[in-house]
């Protein structure tokens, strides 16, 4: 077996971290995209540009400040310990944390620009029917959105996949605990193992083509479930 069982355990971790950190997304996003969608709030530009932050500033800022943020002198590291939860840095849950940072602007910006998609008239329509605020969005809005939701949980999940300077800032690289796949990938190169390391990166190399395969053939069925 050319993978060894320590890769085999960096691989279910990063597959375990992207569906946690997925799923988290999907979920706290939605709300937020809505929001950025249809205010008219002067705040809609300032938090545009935090939810963007990410994409441009060097993974390891984005880790050394969570990593002081959460730290047991921090303010989340002290109000984690006052919950008994101690501290975030070098658990997986931290690295969850870490990646919901990282990946945020790859949910929410699928996620607003198909809420502006729908436009006004569809909400309209059903509000002439009666229906409330709420059934509006669960009823119209979610399933219009569709295309949106399956962008931003495809490409959620593959950059948090493919993280390296974060979790190694947050997780450190224990094994079993915090040691993903890029990590393992690192390892190998710094033992001049690399014929694990080709198996490993030729197997993200597959990944990721897949990952832009199926969103763009995602999209070009887009029009079509958004009509």
């Amino acid at each position: 077996m050319v993978l060894s069982p320590e890769d085999w355990a960096a691989i279910r971790l990063t597959l375990k971290l992207a569906g946690t950190t997925m799923v988290l997304l999907l979920v706290l996003c939605t709300p937020l995209a809505w929001w950025l969608a249809h205010t008219p709030s002067r705040w809609r530009g300032p938090v545009s540009a935090v939810v963007a932050l990410p994409l441009v500033l060097p993974p390891t800022v984005i880790g050394f400040y969570l990593l002081v943020t959460m730290g047991p002198n921090g303010p989340l590291g002290q109000f984690t310990q006052w919950l008994g939860l101690g501290t975030l840095p070098f658990t997986f849950w931290g690295l969850v944390v870490g990646s919901l940072i990282y990946s945020l602007p790859f949910a929410v910006q699928p996620l607003q620009h198909a809420f502006e998609a729908i436009g006004r008239r569809p909400l309209e329509a059903a509000a002439t029917l009666g229906a409330g605020p709420l059934d509006r969005f669960f009823t119209v809005a979610l399933p219009l959105a569709r295309p949106g939701f399956i962008t931003a949980a495809i490409l959620s999940f593959a950059h948090t996949v493919g993280e390296f300077g974060v979790v190694l800032m947050l997780g450190g690289n224990i094994p079993g605990v915090t040691r993903v796949v890029s990590v393992q990938i690192y390892d190998h190169v710094e033992a001049l193992e690399y014929t694990q390391a080709h198996w490993l990166a030729g197997g993200m190399v597959v990944f990721s083509f897949v990952v832009l395969l199926g969103l763009t053939l995602s999209r070009r069925r887009a029009p079509s479930m958004v009509q």
